[in-house]
């Protein structure tokens, strides 16, 4: 899969930008805030999924901007494609001149891996973000588990409101193993995959981290339900989860919210059997992060038989030559678009395109 133009007007702060990047390394270069991060999110939003820093498509617009208007043009499934976003108050997209209902159309077509200093929350902060990379791995190779995992949270936010009205209307307590059965289907699709991905990522992730630490330390991936079951036998999982959800009403009624099922779920990450959360130093964490992220990378190529292209922002300074050299020959074949200050620092190791940008330009 490769990026072979990339056009870009009234996107946050860049008013135009058009590149014809190289196959191989890309480096995006120059002061902080001038839009090198904005680049690269517009290459990350062809690939269906939301944006890494923003919540509202809103926020995604120029200054004083009506709308923002990317373009693509791709190569992919052994084919030249191109795909065309507007961005007003929502994105709308077209994808070899044909509309389609929605950006999460694109799931699957257009396939990337980001990699910036916020993902470092993956170690650092609680279970949300753990989750969340997870549930965007397995969109991007599975559409139809991003349709499961919609109707698996439309039927959470259902169940949720009737353990708080139940209190007031005894009779509608029956009605709750027509939601338990219905939430215990589409979570049992979800921790089904989400415990096969784990798996392949802890495969991965090891002989990565063994890499970037010199063979010196062993990562640990472990993926952690709370209902205890870690086989992924989706029927079994049912049966589990809605016999849990059965024992768990009367806490549930009480504390008004469902307490079972995969919204509760975490992955387990250690290094030499310890917590890296915990005891992990700030370079050790920083390589964990890396290694899921190239790691989420190598299950896309081995399950869809194409490489993904590689975003990292901002990677490079904080990481010592060994690593830096590391990354990018674990990168070698694939199309790889990186951010950086001074470019110095990753030409030095391979060559490449480079785009400065100042003020949302190209110089």
């Amino acid at each position: 899969m490769k990026v072979n133009r990339l056009s870009v007007i009234d996107y946050r702060n860049i008013d135009y930008i058009e590149i014809v990047p190289s196959e191989n390394v890309n480096v995006i270069f120059g002061e902080n805030a001038q839009g090198k991060t904005n680049l690269l999110e517009s290459i990350w939003l062809f690939t269906g999924c939301k944006s890494f820093r923003s919540k509202k498509d809103s926020e995604l617009l120029g200054f004083g901007k009506d709308f923002a208007k990317n373009e693509i043009d791709f190569f992919a499934k052994g084919r030249e494609q191109t795909a065309t976003m507007i961005i007003e108050k929502k994105r709308s997209i077209t994808k070899n001149g044909i509309d389609l209902k929605s950006p999460a159309e694109m799931i699957g077509e257009f396939n990337a891996v980001i990699f910036s200093p916020s993902h470092l929350s993956l170690i650092q902060e609680g279970p949300v973000n753990r989750r969340k990379f997870l549930d965007t791995a397995l969109c991007q190779l599975k559409p139809s588990y991003a349709r499961v995992l919609a109707k698996y949270k439309r039927a959470l936010e259902q169940r949720n409101a009737l353990l708080k009205d139940i209190q007031f209307h005894s009779e509608l307590y029956d009605t709750l193993d027509v939601w338990d059965d219905r939430l215990s289907s589409y979570a049992s699709a979800i921790v089904s995959e989400r415990i096969k991905y784990t798996r392949l990522l802890s495969e991965s992730c090891e002989e990565i981290y063994t890499g970037l630490s010199d063979g010196r330390e062993k990562l640990e991936i472990q993926y952690v339900n709370n209902t205890g079951l870690y086989n992924d036998d989706i029927y079994e999982i049912k049966d589990f989860l809605f016999e849990r959800l059965r024992q768990n009403r009367r806490e549930d009624i009480f504390n008004k919210i469902t307490s079972i099922g995969p919204q509760r779920d975490d992955i387990d990450i250690k290094i030499n059997s310890l917590s890296a959360r915990k005891f992990g130093s700030q370079g050790q964490q920083r390589s964990c992060a890396l290694a899921m992220k190239l790691s989420e990378a190598n299950i896309i190529k081995d399950v869809t038989g194409e490489e993904p292209v590689i975003l990292l922002d901002d990677v490079m300074s904080e990481l010592d030559v060994n690593r830096q050299d590391y990354i990018l020959n674990h990168l070698n074949s694939r199309q790889v678009f990186i951010t950086c200050c001074d470019p110095a620092t990753v030409l030095r190791m391979c060559e490449g395109k480079t785009f400065h940008i100042e003020k949302g330009r190209l110089i």
